[in-house]
């Protein structure tokens, strides 16, 4: 009796231990998601009420006074916008086969309105800056012209002038604007980039003015009735260095805005689901559909643009209201509700630049063709946008041309005023420098546009059996590797069948012989 007191006492120890801990509270950390929910659902409350700073109670007479004054107490902060391709319109950038060069807005080409460049009083009303009317002649090195007031603008009433370099309309309110400056909120980015390519939702699909107040449906993230999150929580910013690069211009990995900087590279409670992440990014299932509101352009015509009514230019729309056909512009498709098309991606590109070779017109000219193949580690699965678009070449010099669109009066060949095609194209690559046959071409052009926005809930992400089906796959394109359920071999699926037949066959004859051999014996041991 006596040894077994020890291991009685011992049982009863861990007994007492297993019911003080089964009884007392433990802390359950919340989910990752409920993390990420509760940290983004505070608002932002600035620090500082400047309606209170002498320096901004004042009559502003020009745009420049204001950014004075900003100058004047954000002592350094000028520098930092001026090192930003916000306010260069360009950015250092390695292609492969080309070695370093400058990109951007200043020699980017498009299949939208074409080109920046020649058109700036137009294109520079979304600069950070004021007072462009030439990238050729505006002072980058005059900190007096940045534009505070269009990224920090907290009224709500901030508006750029429609062909005035970038000015502010004039009937606003400088001094109101900047005594109400703040973070950056959606509505302050969304003024330029909700309306690229010349109104709502033209060029990116996923970027539209249905993102100032979306709903959950529309995007999860920017829900006025979820998560509410600004631009400027993704597109983290640092010495106004913005996070994240436009893809369509970006030749290089790098400085990119990630899914995985939140919710890590395995956030799905199936590891299954985790396991595609290997090569498949977070757009492709998240982002089922984009233009989810209002329609963006699919195809552009420039080969038809410059008719004329009774000498004026006109505009024809669709049953929906969209244009479909403009005398500046030439003639347009639309589309809605739309699945995106899906190539690799490994973060790089290449691209065309004014005064590249057109190698062949009678194909598709790609002016951003995306790199990346299933063979590739660094590739992923990506939904894209792809812009079509019939557009002017010299086909003796076997480039894109781009014609001069826009002046402030006619007779000085900007075609939206006069409406001379080859008279624009030849002021258009004179301010170039580039040469002009005087022969006009059309060739087909073709751009990417990577979907990162509109993320749908996980309740309406893409299906296994979107992709994983024989019929209708929604990467069929992407024929490199093999992917069960939508890939097969004839020659296997009949050497199965065939087994299938030879072993039902095999068990029936076997049973039927068992049992004939049975029945022999009965017969056998009766008589």
């Amino acid at each position: 009796m006596k040894q077994a007191i020890p291991i009685l006492a011992t049982i009863a120890l861990v007994v007492v231990v297993a019911v003080v801990a089964s009884l007392t509270p433990r802390e359950v950390l919340p989910d990752p998601l409920s993390q990420l929910r509760a940290r983004y659902s505070q608002s932002h409350e600035s620090p500082v009420d400047h309606s209170k700073f002498p320096q901004l109670q004042k009559d502003f007479k020009k745009p420049q006074e204001v950014t004075e004054a900003c100058i004047s107490c954000h002592n350094g902060r000028h520098i930092e916008v001026m090192n930003s391709n916000h306010w260069n319109w360009e950015r250092e950038e390695y292609i492969q086969g080309r070695g370093v060069v400058y990109l951007g807005k200043r020699n980017a080409v498009n299949n939208f309105c074409l080109a920046a460049q020649g058109n700036e009083l137009a294109c520079a009303k979304c600069h950070v800056g004021f007072g462009m009317t030439s990238v050729k002649t505006f002072d980058f090195n005059d900190p007096r012209n940045i534009d505070c007031l269009v990224c920090h603008d907290g009224t709500g009433t901030y508006a750029k002038a429609s062909n005035a370099g970038g000015a502010p309309s004039p009937d606003v309110d400088l001094a109101l604007v900047a005594s109400s400056v703040g973070r950056p909120q959606r509505s302050n980015c969304g003024v330029c980039h909700f309306y690229g390519g010349g109104g709502n939702n033209v060029k990116h699909g996923d970027l539209e003015e249905a993102l100032f107040e979306p709903s959950r449906d529309v995007d999860v993230h920017m829900a006025v009735d979820g998560a509410n999150m600004q631009c400027v929580d993704c597109h983290l910013t640092e010495k106004h260095q913005i996070r994240g690069q436009l893809y369509s211009l970006s030749s290089m990995n790098r400085n990119r805005v990630t899914c995985e900087q939140c919710h890590t590279s395995t956030p799905h409670e199936k590891e299954i689901l985790n396991e595609h992440t290997l090569k498949v990014a977070c757009q492709t299932c998240h982002i089922p559909i984009y233009a989810k509101v209002n329609p963006t352009k699919l195809y552009w015509d420039w080969s038809t643009a410059g008719k004329l009514r009774d000498g004026k230019p006109y505009r024809e729309t669709d049953a929906e209201g969209n244009i479909i056909y403009l005398s500046e512009k030439g003639t347009f498709r639309w589309g809605k509700n739309l699945k995106p098309d899906y190539v690799w991606f490994n973060g790089t590109a290449t691209h065309y630049l004014l005064g590249d070779k057109i190698a062949d017109a009678s194909k598709p000219v790609e002016l951003n063709r995306f790199n990346g193949s299933y063979a590739d580690p660094d590739a992923k699965i990506f939904p894209v946008k792809v812009m079509r678009t019939n557009q002017c070449y010299d086909p003796v010099n076997n480039i894109l041309v781009a014609p001069k669109l826009f002046a402030p009066k006619p007779g000085e060949g900007a075609f939206w005023k006069d409406f001379e095609c080859i008279r624009a194209i030849e002021v258009g690559m004179k301010e170039r420098g580039l040469p002009f046959s005087g022969q006009l071409g059309f060739v087909e052009t073709i751009a990417y546009w990577p979907l990162n926005h509109m993320v749908s809930p996980k309740e309406k992400a893409v299906r296994c059996s979107e992709c994983h089906t024989r019929q209708g796959s929604r990467i069929a394109n992407l024929k490199d590797f093999y992917i069960p359920g939508r890939d097969y071999l004839p020659l296997v699926d009949t050497a199965g069948k065939a087994l299938v037949i030879l072993t039902a066959v095999g068990v029936l004859a076997h049973g039927g012989l068992r049992v004939a051999v049975s029945l022999k014996r009965r017969r056998e041991g009766s008589s």
